[in-house]
């Protein structure tokens, strides 16, 4: 439809409002409490503009810009002097109360309020009194709180409270001494509560670990990066000072993350700045300490070509690095190295999105589910964002009702939260343990994993799957059987979550039977996992065999070296089974950049690149291919994974790999020997891409420059470094436009410093970047022929004498490896090694709380501290996995119970 600006015709999307509609056209037009995944609610009273009645009315009326919908033919002027005049009063009494702290204010020179105060020509204040003032809260180890700042916006408590379903964080008092905060001090309960350093618009939230490490944000050099902590591929902003990485900000991507992270991927990057890094290469036992880069690769070279070698790969590490391994030993002796569950659900996981009909959602995509059913799965933890997914997916019913009988558009916030109260979509839980999600559900059910699984495969029965009838159901169960089949069916929009978090592979298998027979009665239904990590799909696709295998395979003296990649294996199996795979291998040949537990057994350590030190590619549970970039140079002979082993290719003389010399040789050698992944070529310009003949500079314009970066080490300015393998540059100078889309480093725009500037690089306001966004899908829906489906169900669970099944229960803080070297989640973490168990059985066992008893698995005696928990069927125990102490490693797990010990009453 077309409108009218300052008389300028233009042509813009129905259903937005004028406010969007402005940004939109690459206007100016100031704004605070609007936000585009928040909507409208007209606080702030920033937006103002003129409107007409027709082209005959010159008086017209003034409005908010963000409260009025874009109409046909309607007329508006941003620039009448009432407009500006009115904008620039309502600047100043914003401001009233504001601090003169820009200096020291940890938004300074980023400050969406900054940018607003320019644009709107407040230069100098009238008010010459006292400020109000408040007191500050500790929030805990990721936030700042600087309520002084504060121009009540109410961005916060919206995005806080309605958007992320947080609890503890509010609004109190009123008129002029509105406060945002907690009831008292203490850390922030809700996983996305970083999120709230970039959707303020001032200062008042900031993040505390760039505090401890404070650099200017335009003094950060950045480079476009994909979060490592889960398997949702989160694209991030990785901001580097003086060599070590400062910041994780969100980066902006329309299919996947959207506008926000959960705080694992935002302050889970400390592990790049470890103490525990590996920067210089060591052969054990004949050197005593770091040896020169050429000579570690002629040592490693020399090692591989004498004996019978074995390479163990990474889920958490590159596709390249992982392909470069597999060429360097030969396919037939890589091996996966993930656990034996892990690899089982991954596999299973690819197998079922490669084969079925049914197609996985993108997380923008599932935000518009309209039925959702939870499968074994506790989304919190496990893959944090689509938690946040499903918590907009189960407004989209509600809001769609209301939008056809009051006419709301979905962006009136206040009036269509107003309309819908407590109405909420289907969302259905089948899970043993209670989640976050749960306050959302139309239905729960708990119980054994086994029993859960039984409901779901009898769910799909009923909606027309081939598979073996169940029919042992109480009558409770097939009411939720019931109840579930007619709201999916009834939805248009049907979702369906499983994956890897309760262990049990059934979940999956139901899920796949139930989206399948969905999809067979003319339903689009999404199907969705959660994988263990960063790169488990990828790893998947590239193939290789078991770990087991691996092990086997050394008991038999079948290899001499083992080559791990950027995994610590003591982490994949029990303890005692990884010390057996060393101690039958001559030499172990360790590349990765921390010093872990596998480290200590390397008779050769090469020192690789993390994520911010390296670029690759990963995928990610959706079978979205996306690439990472470096950051920084690194320090000491740190390089990429694939490059280390492309040098020993080299001069090990293997044919297959002597001639790469950069990443976009690895890539289209990857590309050629696994055709599968011929769309990873395309997923980011090549190295020798340029725009007016200049590269991306990783820099911004603001840089204060190279020879202060290094000042403490010498005054002289040195040549900068020069990136061979992609069009970034590790200067400031560079095009200053505006990049394609993978190779955004930050968001900026002239007079928009602060992260709201990514309005100026999509198609629509909350839309697709210009271009595209980032990544390529590599898995789409097998719409030819039918489905095999997954017939028997398992049976039902009996619990065994004398034996627990243990099961693991992941947490968002202390499940995941790297970001355990962060000391904000580490404090979050569990910090005992416990194991949760029913307390009928531990009083049928005689075994009190706090007691450490003992289990057998496969001979081996493990002590765990017994902690009761009501939520566990008979039978059924659980240990948090990941965590630094858990040896007990493949779950779930049937093990014997040797009894009951009290070796320490301490909890």
């Amino acid at each position: 439809m077309n409108i009218y600006i300052d008389n300028k015709k233009y042509e813009i999307k129905e259903g937005k409002n004028l406010l969007e509609a402005c940004l939109q056209l690459g206007l100016n037009l100031p704004y605070f409490c609007w936000h585009p995944a928040l909507g409208s609610v007209g606080a702030c009273r920033q937006c103002a503009i003129k409107l007409y009645k027709d082209e005959d009315d010159t008086k017209g009326r003034l409005v908010m810009g963000c409260m009025e919908p874009v109409r046909d033919n309607v007329r508006i002027s941003l620039e009448d002097p009432d407009a500006k005049g009115f904008r620039e009063q309502v600047i100043g009494w914003l401001m009233t109360n504001h601090p003169h702290d820009c200096a020291v204010c940890d938004e300074g020179g980023a400050c969406h309020l900054q940018d607003m105060t320019v644009m709107t020509g407040h230069t100098y204040r009238d008010y010459r009194f006292s400020k109000r003032t408040y007191n500050n809260q500790d929030l805990g180890p990721f936030l700042n709180h600087e309520m002084n700042r504060c121009i009540q916006c109410y961005r916060c408590v919206r995005y806080y409270k309605d958007y992320a379903g947080g609890k503890d964080l509010d609004v109190f008092a009123a008129h002029n001494h509105v406060y945002f905060g907690r009831c008292g001090n203490g850390k922030l309960e809700s996983e996305f509560s970083g999120n709230l350093a970039e959707v303020c618009p001032t200062g008042v939230f900031t993040d505390k670990t760039l505090q401890s490490h404070y650099t200017r944000k335009w003094d950060l050099t950045y480079a476009p990066s994909i979060c490592q902590g889960c398997s949702l591929g989160c694209n991030t902003s990785a901001g580097e000072r003086y060599g070590t990485l400062r910041q994780i900000a969100n980066r902006y991507n329309g299919d996947v993350n959207g506008y926000f992270l959960c705080d694992r991927g935002r302050y889970g990057y400390e592990f790049v700045n470890s103490h525990q890094r590996i920067y210089e290469p060591a052969v054990r036992p004949h050197s005593n300490g770091a040896v020169k880069k050429e000579q570690v690769v002629e040592v490693v070279a020399e090692k591989l070509k004498k004996g019978r070698v074995i390479g163990i790969g990474s889920p958490r590490a590159s596709l390249e690095s992982n392909f470069a391994l597999k060429q360097l030993v030969g396919a037939e002796h890589f091996y996966i190295g993930m656990s034996d569950a892990d690899h089982d659900h991954t596999a299973l996981a690819l197998k079922i999105l490669k084969e079925g009909p049914a197609r996985t959602p993108s997380l923008h995509e599932m935000e518009h589910a309209d039925a959702v059913l939870i499968l074994g799965e506790d989304l919190t933890n496990t893959a944090p964002l689509m938690a946040l997914a499903v918590r907009q997916a189960v407004r989209q019913q509600p809001m769609h009702e209301t939008e056809q009988t009051l006419h709301l558009a979905p962006w009136q916030d206040a009036p269509m939260r107003e309309a819908i109260q407590d109405k909420k979509g289907p969302l259905f839980i089948l899970h043993t343990f209670p989640t976050k999600l749960d306050e959302l559900a139309t239905a729960i059910h708990r119980g054994a994993p086994d029993n859960l699984a039984r409901i779901a495969f009898a769910l799909a029965a009923k909606l027309g799957a081939d598979v073996a009838p169940v029919d042992d159901l109480h009558d409770e169960e097939k009411t939720l059987v019931a109840q579930m089949a007619d709201a999916l069916l009834a939805a248009k929009n049907p979702l369906i979550i499983s994956g890897y978090g309760s262990g049990w592979d059934h979940f999956m298998k139901a899920a796949a039977n139930i989206s399948w027979a969905l999809q067979q009665q003319g339903r689009a239904p999404m199907l969705s996992f959660t994988l263990p990590e960063c790169n488990s799909l990828g790893l998947e696709m590239l193939g290789g065999h078991r770990l087991d295998s691996a092990i086997d395979l050394m008991e038999k003296g079948g290899a001499d070296t083992v080559v791990v990649l950027e995994n610590d294996l003591y982490r994949r199996a029990d303890e005692h089974v990884i010390d057996a795979l060393f101690a039958n291998a001559k030499e172990v040949i360790l590349i990765d950049h921390l010093y872990n537990q596998t480290a200590e057994k390397a008779t050769v350590l090469l020192p690789a690149g993390t994520f911010a030190e390296a670029d690759g590619t990963i995928v990610n549970n959706e079978g979205r291919a996306q690439r990472f970039f470096q950051v920084f140079v690194p320090k000491g002979s740190v390089q990429e994974s694939w490059r280390w082993l492309l040098q020993i290719a080299e001069k090990a003389q293997v044919p297959r790999l002597s001639s790469l010399q950069n990443l976009d040789d690895i890539v289209w050698a990857m590309c050629v020997a696994v055709p599968f992944f011929e769309k990873v070529q395309q997923i980011a310009p090549h190295a020798d891409f340029r725009i007016n003949g200049q590269k991306i500079p990783r820099e911004s314009h603001r840089y204060s420059g190279r020879t202060a970066t290094l000042a403490n080490e010498n005054v002289s300015e040195p040549k900068p470094a020069d990136d061979i393998d992609t069009p970034l540059s590790f200067t400031m100078e560079g095009f200053r436009g505006e990049p394609p889309a993978p190779l955004i480093p930050y968001f900026w725009s002239p007079g928009w410093n602060s992260v709201q500037a990514v309005n100026k690089y999509q198609t629509e306001i909350g839309g697709h970047l210009h271009g595209g966004d980032p990544g390529l899908r590599l898995l789409e829906p097998h719409l030819n022929g039918r489905p095999h489906y997954f017939r028997e169900a398992p049976d039902r669970y009996i619990p065994m004498p004398g034996h627990v099944h243990i099961m693991p229960v992941y947490s968002i803080f202390g499940s995941e490896e790297l970001s355990m070297h962060t000391k904000g989640i580490a404090q979050s973490a569990q910090d005992f090694f416990c194991i949760y168990m029913n307390p009928e059985d531990m009083h049928q066992w005689s075994i009190s709380p706090g007691i450490w008893v003992s289990f057998d698995v496969d001979h081996h005696s493990y002590q765990m501290v017994a902690v009761p928990n009501h939520w566990l069927p008979r039978g059924i125990a659980a240990l948090n996995a990941g965590l630094p102490k858990s040896k007990i490693i493949d779950l779930p797990q049937c093990v014997k119970l040797s009894g009951a010990e009290a070796l320490h009453a301490t909890r």
